[in-house]
């Protein structure tokens, strides 16, 4: 694995093979997420496992996230995974959505940590690749920052790296989105943890949306971690590759990274996959840029069709390239 100065978060509906392969486009350094899939999801899949786990080369570095309370169970997927090539397996303890709380992972384990260090040692000795943890800072009344320094303590037996939503999660009251921007932001317990367990990697994440906050992070901790505003804007991870790995280059041209899209969109369009499923990741990259909106709109409307193809997006790209076009010449007028 590179060094993991930053990275974009597993986000269930979003990290897919296609945005994982769209967003590989802009930083060659990021590591890219799977969307969490429960151990037994793998385990049961069958013929379908190669839907839910394939990925190709070219997305590489990509870590699978697991979910799941039974160290057997983990270490038994980690090790599929292992065999399609994953560089690295992180455990979720930190999603509190309903229907995770009621298989009793995601954010729950916070509360068994002495469980957390088994499954992680389950699925290391049965894997040998690096296990990451993927926690919050609290859950509920368990809110402070004592909390989250104890079952780091314990979990460290087992694991080098831990990656720390600064928020806490309430499990009651709260829907999933809602615990993604209601608790405040608490960073300098993140920072605190750092400073307690120096030895341990700690990577940063919630709430953090430009370069500008990515590099104020990077003084404090190891890495950095972007949740949706990599969704909503990719481009941001363009400006973070060459801000933190290659200051003198010039960034990319954001229609001429769509145009190398067209080749996997046109390999997968062969393979059966429609076209609305590949466009999804599409939908920030000109983010308030001068067309966007249109942009959009064209996407969102033309690939709905069953025989959507290639075309949509072509069309598209030369759209934008003309509205860009024509933004830089008003400019030039003035």
């Amino acid at each position: 694995m590179p060094q993991q100065l930053f990275a974009v978060a597993p986000m269930m509906g979003r990290t897919d093979r296609h945005a994982r392969r769209f967003l590989r486009l802009f930083s060659k350094d990021v590591i890219l997420y799977t969307e969490m899939i429960h151990a037994q999801a793998i385990l049961l899949a069958g013929k379908k496992r190669e839907r839910m786990l394939g990925f190709s080369e070219a997305e590489q570095p990509v870590v699978l996230q697991l979910g799941g309370n039974n160290p057997e169970d983990l270490a038994k997927a980690a090790a599929i995974g292992a065999e399609f090539g994953y560089r690295e397996i992180n455990l979720n303890v930190g999603c509190p959505s309903q229907r995770v709380q009621n298989g009793g992972f995601g954010v729950r384990l916070m509360r068994e940590p002495v469980r957390v260090q088994e499954c992680v040692a389950a699925i290391f000795e049965r894997t040998r690749l690096p296990v990451s943890i993927k926690c919050r800072i609290g859950v509920d009344d368990d809110s402070d920052y004592g909390f989250l320094e104890r079952f780091v303590d314990t979990t460290q037996k087992a694991c080098s790296h831990f990656i720390v939503h600064a928020r806490i999660a309430l499990l009651k009251g709260l829907n999933p989105k809602e615990n993604r921007s209601v608790p405040p932001l608490r960073y300098s317990e993140v920072y605190r943890l750092k400073q307690a367990f120096p030895k341990l990697r700690i990577t940063i994440n919630g709430g953090i949306c430009n370069t500008r906050e990515v590099e104020h992070h990077l003084t404090r901790v190891d890495g950095v971690m972007i949740g949706r505003k990599a969704w909503c804007d990719p481009y941001l991870l363009a400006r973070l590759q060459q801000g933190l790995y290659a200051p003198e280059s010039t960034l990319p041209d954001r229609v001429r990274l769509l145009e190398e899209y067209l080749p996997y969109v046109a390999d997968q369009l062969h393979r059966g996959i429609r076209l609305s499923s590949i466009s999804r990741p599409l939908f920030g990259l000109f983010s308030r840029c001068a067309g966007g909106r249109q942009f959009r709109r064209h996407v969102s409307t033309w690939t709905q069709s069953p025989n959507a193809g290639i075309e949509v997006i072509q069309q598209a790209a030369e759209r934008m390239r003309t509205a860009i076009q024509k933004e830089a010449e008003q400019s030039c007028s003035v």
